[in-house]
Parts: structure tokens; sequence; C-alpha cells
């Protein structure tokens, strides 16, 4: 494994009768960059669960296409630590080519919506069976020309996918989400964008963890403060992920919504 990520790691341990009885509650995150599969081992509780959460959306991001968390060697001791992985799925359905599926053979898995495999046998041909991830990347610095760097990416990827009425809208949405991150941020950023279906996702990740703060329509008096509003009028939805080091802000664009919008 290139990279263990420890859920949660409490050092001190207690004697009963002479034995060290521990009482540090452990959940590894193992992941290998060549393979879709995160697995997770040891015991997972409410007090693991965001430093599992957080593990898996590093992953989730850093590998565009579906991920398996193989819960085969983890042993849930709260039950409703489970909602974590379901938590995830919902986080990263929007992202670009981004899915997360649960391999649990025990069978004791009861996901709201989260994929669940039986075997790995199953898992496999699941990732088999998903295309393989349509996506392009740009990695920028916080200066100016960043956004007319996104644009090129943005306006290439609605060319390869046959969205080009998608171009205007998610070219102003990617415009005001790269200069959030020149203007506030301040850091590198990755902007990714990928077809989904019939929309198109598109999302940019920087190193600050600072949550954009959307009030709904700005006063007519105000300078400022209509970036959010402009993402929020093009977009189906949009959204900002909480990361490891950052955040992942994100949205979602329809064809349909583009027509509506201009009928």
């Amino acid at each position: 494994m290139n990279r263990t990520e420890r859920s949660d790691a409490r050092p001190e341990a207690g004697m009963h009768n002479g034995t060290i009885m521990p009482t540090d509650v452990r959940c590894l995150v193992e992941t290998d960059e060549s393979s879709a599969m995160v697995r997770l081992t040891g015991v997972l509780d409410l007090a693991g669960v965001g430093a599992v959460r957080d593990a898996l959306l590093a992953r989730l991001w850093a590998r565009p296409g579906p991920v398996i968390a193989d819960l085969s060697r983890l042993r849930v001791a709260e039950p409703a630590a489970r909602a974590v992985f379901d938590e995830v799925h919902r986080e990263v359905s929007d992202w670009p080519a981004s899915d997360l599926l649960v391999l649990d053979p025990a069978g004791a898995w009861e996901a709201t919506g989260t994929p669940v495999c039986a075997s790995l046998d199953e898992a496999q041909a699941a990732l088999v069976a998903a295309p393989l991830a349509a996506v392009l990347n740009a990695e920028l610095t916080p200066a100016v020309g960043a956004a007319r760097e996104a644009r090129a990416l943005i306006t290439d990827g609605c060319t390869r996918w046959e969205v080009p009425e998608l171009a205007e809208p998610a070219c102003i949405a990617v415009t005001e989400m790269v200069n959030n991150v020149v203007a506030h941020a301040q850091t590198p950023m990755t902007v990714r964008v990928a077809p989904g279906d019939s929309s198109l996702h598109l999302a940019v990740r920087d190193r600050s963890p600072r949550q954009p703060a959307f009030a709904g329509l700005a006063p007519l008096t105000s300078a400022g403060g209509r970036g959010l509003l402009l993402i929020d009028t093009v977009s189906r939805r949009w959204g900002s992920t909480p990361v490891p080091d950052g955040k992942v802000v994100w949205c979602v664009l329809d064809p349909e919504d583009e027509a509506a919008f201009r009928g």
C-alpha cells in the first residue's frame, strides 16, 4: 500500500489483572494508488468517523472514477458509524467522475443509496462495467489568467462531450469558482470537469478550509458578492465539500436548465 491513514488513534491503555487492555479504538484506511480498492481494517466507532470520511474523500478526489470501500475486515462497533459511507457517497455524487461503492461480504450493510457488493467478484465486475472516467483536469496557480485557462478547459470538454450549449454557463460558473480562489483562498487549485449522463459536472479544489457563504441575492448597492449568485443561477445545483487540507466547490449543469433559461 502506498498510503495508510489512521482514522482514530488514542494511545492510552489501561491495566486489568496485569494484562494491558488497549483502549485505543483504531480503524485503518489503506489505499493503493494503482487500485480502485480502499481497505478498511480494525474497529470503527463514532469517534473515528471524521477521519474515515476525510480519508475516503481524499482518495475519491485523487482518483477519478468509482472507488470501492472494502469492509470485509472492518468491525463496526457502533451501528450509527456506518452512516459515514452513505454520507461520503452523497457528498461525491455530484463531483466530476466520482462514485463510492461498498464491499460487504458479511451482508450486514443497510445502505440508503450507496451501491453495495456482496463479494469481491461482484465488486470487480462493477468496476469493469463502469465506463472509463471521461475527465479533464488543470492544475492552476492563484494568478491572473487562471480563469482564462479554466474556461479553455471547460470549452474543450463541452466540445468533446457534445454539450456545446453548456459551454457558456459552465464558463461563467468556473470563472467565479476560480476567481474566488484567486481572491480569497490564494492557494494552488485543481479544476476538474466531466460528463454525467446529459449533464456536466465541474469542480475546483483548493487548499483553503474557508467555505463559501451564499446569502442569496446581493443588494443592488453591493460592490461584490455576486459570484455565488451567478453559480447558483446557471447551475442545477452546487455546493462545497470540506476535504483534508481544503475544500471542493462543485456544480452540476444540465442542458434542460440552459434551454429554459434562454427560453
